[in-house]
Formats: C-alpha cells, sequence, structure tokens
C-alpha cells in the first residue's frame, strides 16, 4: 500500500498536510495492456450511435421506367435509371442502422480500471486534494489554485463526490479538466488525463465500491507476486 500527500485548503491558502492511502488492490497491480485495450475498444464502440444509413436501388425513388429501348441503340442495356452505376442511384452494400456494442464482462472492466490506475499511480500521477473550495460559494480562481498545487499543468480528470456541488460548478467550465463522479471512473478517461486528482471524499468512496477481488488474469498485485517469489 503507496500513500500520497494530500492537498490541503485553508482560506486562501493551499498546502501539503497529511497523507491518503492508496489501496494496493487498485493502484499497484499488474498492468494488462491487451486486456486494456480490449475495454477500451468496447466502451468507444458502444458510444457509437450506429445510425448510418444508405439507401438501395430498391428505396431510391424514381427509376421504375425502363430508360430505352432493350436494343438497337448500340447502349449497354439498361432496366432503371436507379441502378448503382447511375448518378442519384442506390448504393451497393452501403451502411445499414446496427448495434456497434460488444459484450464486456464487468470482471474486465474492472481490471482494466485497476490497471489504469497502476500505470499512474506508479509515475506518480494520482493525487488527493481535501477539497478544492473553502467556503459556501463556488471559485474557480480557488479551485485552480488547489489543482494547480497537486499536479503539473496538463489534461487532469478530477474524481468527485456527487454530491460536491461547489466543485462541479467551479470546475466545469475548464477546458483542461474533465470531471467524473467516482462511481463513474473508467479506463479510456484515465488513460486520456495526464494526472487523475481525487477529492478525499471521492477517493473513500471509490475504494469503498470498488471490487478488488483477483480476477482476468492479470491483476495480482505486485506485492503479492513478491511474496510468491520468496514463498
Amino acid at each position: 500500500m503507496s500513500s500520497v500527500d494530500v492537498v490541503v485548503m485553508k482560506g486562501d491558502k493551499v498546502s501539503k498536510k497529511g497523507s491518503a492511502e492508496l489501496p494496493a488492490e487498485l493502484f499497484d497491480v499488474q498492468v494488462n495492456i491487451p486486456l486494456i485495450h480490449q475495454v477500451v475498444v468496447a466502451q468507444l464502440a458502444a458510444a457509437r450511435q450506429g445510425t448510418a444509413k444508405a439507401k438501395t436501388r430498391g428505396e431510391v425513388s424514381g427509376g421504375g421506367t425502363k430508360p430505352y429501348r432493350q436494343k438497337g441503340t448500340g447502349r449497354a442495356r439498361q432496366g432503371s435509371i436507379r441502378a448503382p452505376q447511375f448518378t442519384g442511384g442506390g448504393v451497393v452494400h452501403g451502411p445499414v442502422p446496427r448495434d456497434y456494442s460488444q459484450r464486456t464482462p464487468k470482471k474486465m472492466i474492472a481490471a482494466a480500471l485497476r490497471g489504469a490506475l497502476s500505470d499512474r499511480a506508479r509515475d506518480g500521477r494520482v493525487h488527493v486534494v481535501e477539497k478544492f473550495v473553502d467556503g459556501d460559494k463556488p471559485s474557480t480562481k480557488a479551485a485552480l489554485n488547489v489543482l494547480a498545487a497537486a499536479t503539473e499543468p496538463g489534461k487532469v480528470l478530477v474524481v468527485v463526490e456527487r454530491a460536491d456541488e461547489l466543485t462541479w460548478l467551479s470546475l466545469r467550465n475548464v477546458q483542461h479538466v474533465h470531471l467524473i463522479a467516482a462511481d463513474q471512473l473508467n479506463a479510456y478517461d484515465v488513460l486520456c488525463s495526464d494526472a487523475v486528482v481525487f477529492t478525499q471524499g471521492a477517493l473513500d468512496a471509490f475504494v469503498a465500491g470498488a471490487p478488488q477481488g483477483k480476477s482476468v488474469k492479470a491483476v495480482a498485485t505486485s506485492t503479492e507476486a513478491e511474496q510468491e517469489v520468496e514463498a
């Protein structure tokens, strides 16, 4: 189990005080890159609308009359001006509405998230703040000060509690910040961000609700692997 400093805001002052524990079963597991790739591809596929549609020659209006007689013109015989070779004709093997979603077991999704978080944690890119705003009113300026003290500039994934309205209102319009609730955390958003910043409450909620059992080949922690070698 590793720990990170907690950024604390009091009034206008921002400092690092105390530490937060990052459980090894969530933040120090062996990373399975093919598994993460499969889960991310499935997530992006599920986000596709699948509404693309092209009309076939049977669906295009017009073309019911033979354009010219069968013989004697010296031209190739044609039965309809809505055939695929004509402008305005139908499309051969065009797209049709379909469902792009893939079946992905929950254990695979959870394992991919643990692997992505572990990768960020090993690089020192997982951070914890006590809160972003001190007071009862949202403040983007104050929240950005806390964020700057917690991590380096870049694209940041901020994980908060659903009830933390002050943080939502303070950071929702910041271009380089992506806000997400603790129960919606996923491998894709983690990998798309340079750093992950948890509020203390969001980290506690995530640790309490995340499945921590070993599954899908490569979620054994490095600590457990070392213990097996020593034994």
